[in-house]
C-alpha cells in the first residue's frame, strides 16, 4: 500500500501541494485528477523522488521510502507525462539498457523486451532509431520499460498521450489484469470518461489541496452527478464554462 501523509511543497512561499493526504491501495487502479496547475505533478514527482517535498512522507508498506530510496525504485514502475527517450537507440536497445540498469538477467531482458515490443505491436520497428517514431510508438516503449521488471507499484503520468484507439483499448485491458494481480497503481490523468471507466478510486486536487477521495459511484451520489466530468466541474470549476464558450464565440466574431 502507497500512503501519501501530510505532503506539502513550497515554491517562492507559496504552498503548491499543501497537506495532500491519500492512500493507493494493492489491488485497484487509483485516479488522480485535477486541473493544470492543481499540484499532481508535483505530487507525482515528489512520490518517484525526482523531488523533495518541504514536509510529508512517502511511505509503501508502511515504511517510509526514504529509508530505502533505492528499494523503493525497484519496486516502482512510472510512466512520466512527457515521452522523454534516448532517440538515438532503437527501440529494443531501449528496454535492454533499461532492463540492465533494473538488475535484470541479460536472458530475462531480451525474452522480455521482445516479447513486450511484439504485444505493443512494436517488434517489426524493433531495430529502427526511437527518433522516427511516432508519439503513441514512444508511449508504447515508455509503458514496456515500465512493466519491464514487473513493478509492485505503478505510477502513471498520462499513459495514454498520443496513443492510438486500439493502444488505448489494450491498456485499458491491462490496467483491469495488473490490478487484478494485485499492484498498486496510481493514475494521472485529464481523461475524465477514461478514469471513469478504469479506476476504482478517485482522488481530485485543487489548487493544491485534496478536495474528494472516494469511489465514482459514491462521489455521483454524495453530489447528485451523473458523471465523473460533473462531479470535477462541481468541485474544481469556478466559471460557467458554458458562457465562457459564448463569449469566445462572440469575441472572435465581433
Amino acid at each position: 500500500m502507497l500512503e501519501i501523509q501530510g505532503l506539502t511543497k513550497y515554491y517562492r512561499n507559496t504552498p503548491v501541494v499543501n497537506d495532500v493526504n491519500f492512500v493507493v491501495r494493492p489491488g485497484e487502479v487509483t485516479g488522480y485528477l485535477g486541473p493544470n496547475g492543481s499540484g499532481k505533478s508535483t505530487t507525482v514527482k515528489i512520490i518517484t523522488g525526482l523531488l523533495e517535498a518541504t514536509t510529508g512522507t512517502v511511505l509503501l508498506d508502511g515504511r517510509d521510502v526514504r529509508e530505502d530510496p533505492m528499494g523503493f525504485r525497484r519496486r516502482l514502475g512510472y510512466v512520466p507525462e512527457e515521452a522523454i527517450l534516448y532517440s538515438y537507440l532503437t527501440g529494443l536497445e531501449y528496454l535492454e539498457l533499461i532492463g540492465r540498469l533494473r538488475g535484470l538477467a541479460p536472458a530475462d531482458v531480451s525474452r522480455k523486451a521482445n516479447e513486450l515490443l511484439e504485444l505493443f505491436s512494436l517488434h517489426s520497428y524493433r531495430h529502427a532509431a526511437i527518433s522516427t517514431y511516432s508519439k503513441g510508438m514512444k508511449q508504447r516503449v515508455l509503458i514496456s520499460a515500465a512493466l519491464l521488471h514487473d513493478p509492485d507499484v505503478l505510477i502513471l503520468d498520462e499513459p495514454l498521450s498520443g496513443i492510438d484507439v486500439t493502444s488505448a483499448q489494450l491498456f485499458r485491458h491491462l490496467l483491469d489484469e495488473l490490478a487484478r494481480q494485485g499492484k498498486t497503481i496510481l493514475y494521472i490523468s485529464h481523461v475524465l470518461e477514461v478514469v471513469e471507466k478504469v479506476c476504482a478510486h478517485v482522488i481530485i486536487i485543487y489548487k493544491g489541496r485534496i478536495m474528494a477521495s472516494d469511489s465514482v459511484e459514491h462521489l455521483r451520489d454524495l453530489m447528485n452527478a451523473p458523471s465523473l466530468e460533473g462531479i470535477f466541474s462541481q468541485l474544481v470549476e469556478e466559471r460557467d464554462l458554458e458562457a465562457v464558450a459564448r463569449s469566445i464565440v462572440s469575441t472572435i466574431q465581433s
